[in-house]
């Protein structure tokens, strides 16, 4: 049987969202808003269900409303915040790794005419408070932070982050679907989002909470339901079930949180001594206690996913919303890791250590296969190489090499661009012509070539594919090489694409 690792994107059903579901449908399947029996019936119970959701969250039942998602409680959070201070101004700000649903509401509202600005995040992820309330403006009307991530696991700042928020007045909307249910809610939130399939209950439920006194107009069309927040009939049995499933994992969270900790401690320790070349990723203090990442030198995620599968184990790579793209993770490129060869897992309640030490003992063997085809000389596990991997021979057809010399207009130095250094010693720079391949083929290319360029030599990788741009300076800081900085491929040759420079100082 599968184990399943990816809690983060979607957890089973609790048995107690079962039992809740199935009485629900029996007893709660009536319109609310009806005075006959059966719908009093049913108010009641979504009454209980809010009182209890309130309870877990820190709020007043009458600041929850419940939407068709978290992505929904997000949207509609966030434009429902922007509109209700719109008098204030048109400036919204959020972190660089927060969901795509933010994302995606911040280009809207941008091209609407708003303005955004986008908060940095340290290589663990986080942000730093005193950056975040440096981007505050007079005319900011709203801040948006997670209070975790969902591909790394790093817990942020909100508290410290809330209370700069309330010194400039801006309300601050936390989206809290990796921890509710799972830690303590952070305080100081204007309005917070929560996904109940996050935690344990079914899908189709999301949680919307605004604080009274917070500005909020909805930007939907006007509905009497869910205090006008959320238009639309409500779904009862899969909201009692939502609630009763948060309290139940609540009254597990303690115990459960220590176990689950101590398994991803395990697996963050023993990963990189039982595979070479790996960088585990996110806060190895501030995080959950259940998510652990970790980036793969020379490997294709989605292959080493799909090894991973066969081998009986559920895990995500990247982030879980955007991995069915060919767009690199943006929460990866903004740390500045590995955005290839990531894998992220997430361990569910009750998880077994049998199986946590299962997929330790496969894993090796997987990454290993998955790399064997490539030729490269890689270092036992846990050791750091003075010199990086490289194949035996030259790296053949599928990596044309050029050299270009710095005299008689060829691409030499002037091609490094302007504000990078030259390059030293003989002006020499080795070309590796990787036009039309897609990461992790660059970053091979260059691992297989830079052990036959001196100490002090330049190598120009000429990549047309984005994810080149933010994994050829990752694998530089893994292997203690210097980035030069980008260039036009058309000043080494190229016809397309962009030249990445490596400095070989090792």
């Amino acid at each position: 049987m599968t184990v399943y690792f990816d809690v983060a994107s979607t957890a089973p059903l609790h048995p107690v969202a079962r039992q809740a579901l199935t009485a629900a449908l029996d007893e709660g399947w009536a319109d609310p808003a009806r005075l006959y029996r059966s719908g009093r019936q049913a108010r009641m119970l979504l009454d209980a269900a809010r009182e209890t959701v309130a309870g877990v969250l820190g709020a007043r039942p009458d600041e929850i409303a419940f939407t068709a998602s978290g992505t929904q409680a997000v949207q509609l959070g966030v434009l429902g915040a922007l509109a209700g201070h719109r008098r204030r101004g048109a400036h919204l700000v959020h972190s660089a790794v927060e969901h795509s649903s933010v994302l995606h509401v911040a280009e809207k509202h941008e091209a609407g005419g708003g303005t955004v600005s986008v908060v940095p995040v340290d290589r663990a992820g986080r942000v730093e408070p005193a950056g975040f309330a440096g981007l505050l403006r007079a005319d900011t009307a709203l801040a948006v932070l997670q209070s975790a991530n969902h591909e790394v696991g790093t817990v942020q700042p909100v508290g410290e982050v809330a209370a700069l928020c309330r010194e400039a007045d801006v309300p601050l909307l936390v989206d809290a679907a990796q921890s509710v249910g799972r830690v303590d809610v952070p305080a100081g939130w204007s309005l917070l989002t929560a996904s109940a399939h996050k935690w344990g209950g079914p899908p189709g439920v999301g949680v919307l909470a605004v604080r009274k006194g917070v500005r909020y107009a909805s930007p939907l069309p006007a509905d009497e339901r869910e205090g006008g927040r959320v238009p639309g009939y409500v779904n009862v049995p899969a909201i009692v079930a939502a609630a009763a499933s948060l309290r139940a994992v609540r009254a597990e969270a303690e115990q459960e949180n220590a176990r689950l900790h101590a398994l991803v401690e395990r697996i963050r320790t023993r990963v990189p001594q039982l595979v070479p070349e790996v960088e585990v990723v996110g806060d190895p203090v501030r995080r959950l206690p259940h998510i652990v990442t970790f980036s793969c030198l020379y490997v294709d995620g989605e292959v080493l996913l799909t090894e991973l599968d066969r081998a009986g184990f559920a895990v995500s790579s990247g982030s879980s919303c955007t991995s069915s793209t060919l767009t690199p993770s943006h929460v990866l490129a903004a740390m500045g890791v590995l955005t290839e060869g990531n894998v992220r897992v997430s361990l569910p309640y009750g998880t077994d250590p049998a199986d946590v030490e299962r997929f330790l003992t496969v894993l090796p063997e997987l990454v290993a296969g998955v790399r064997a085809p490539l030729g490269l000389d890689l270092p036992a596990p846990g050791v750091r190489t003075e010199t990086p991997p490289r194949a035996e021979g030259r790296a053949g057809a599928e990596s044309d090499e050029r050299q270009a010399t710095d005299e008689g207009g060829s691409a030499g130095a002037k091609s490094v661009g302007a504000g990078l250094e030259r390059p030293e010693a003989s002006g020499r720079v080795t070309v590796i012509d990787a036009l039309g391949k897609r990461c992790p083929l660059p970053v091979i290319e260059l691992a297989k070539r830079i052990g036959e360029v001196a100490p002090g030599g330049t190598v120009a990788v000429l990549s047309d594919d984005e994810a080149a741009r933010l994994d050829i300076p990752a694998w530089c800081g893994m292997r203690d090489q210097e980035y030069l900085g980008e260039a036009p491929a058309a000043d080494f040759g190229g016809d397309r694409g962009s030249a990445y420079l490596v400095r070989r100082t090792t």
